[in-house]
């Protein structure tokens, strides 16, 4: 029997400090430097979940709602929403919080692609996961949903 696994044991938490050089001219956090967080605490879920290395397949879209500043600490938390034959999909929310202002903001969230592989780089069976509570159940759901759309735009045109 396959292992089955559970959302709450994929979950990664990272925090990040806006320094000088995360930064463009306007004293934002650039928008790469971000999506490299991203992809970074996802990797790590989806390793977690996979209990392997896992490479990026796919990201979906990134908004960017409010500006990230200078100083601000980034927090980002991943879990796997849904576990397919080789790939996971994993979703991440970010928040920035600055807390000489006492602010706490939810600024992005996007959903990844990653594909477990062995020592040669090749793709392998990842775990069932299971969702529990009723958020889990219907991200596990629009997991689904969101695959089928991947899957079709890879299609070429006829």
């Amino acid at each position: 029997m396959a292992k089955k696994k559970f959302v709450k044991d994929s979950i990664i938490t990272m925090t990040e400090l806006v320094l000088p050089q995360h930064t463009n001219q306007l004293g934002n956090l650039l928008g790469g430097q971000l999506m490299h967080w991203i992809d970074i605490c996802c990797a790590l879920s989806a390793a977690k979940h996979s209990e392997r290395v896992c490479v990026t397949a796919s990201v979906d879209k990134i908004d960017f709602h409010e500006p990230i500043k200078l100083g601000d600490v980034v927090v980002l938390k991943a879990s796997v929403n849904r576990a397919f034959n080789t790939s996971v999909e994993v979703g991440v929310k970010v928040y920035t919080e600055n807390f000489i202002k006492r602010k706490h903001l939810h600024t992005n969230s996007a959903y990844l692609t990653f594909v477990g592989v062995d020592k040669n780089g090749k793709p392998v069976k990842t775990f069932e996961i299971i969702p529990e509570t009723e958020n889990e159940k219907r991200r596990f759901e629009a997991a689904l949903k969101r695959r089928k759309q991947r899957l079709a735009e890879r299609k070429p045109n006829s």
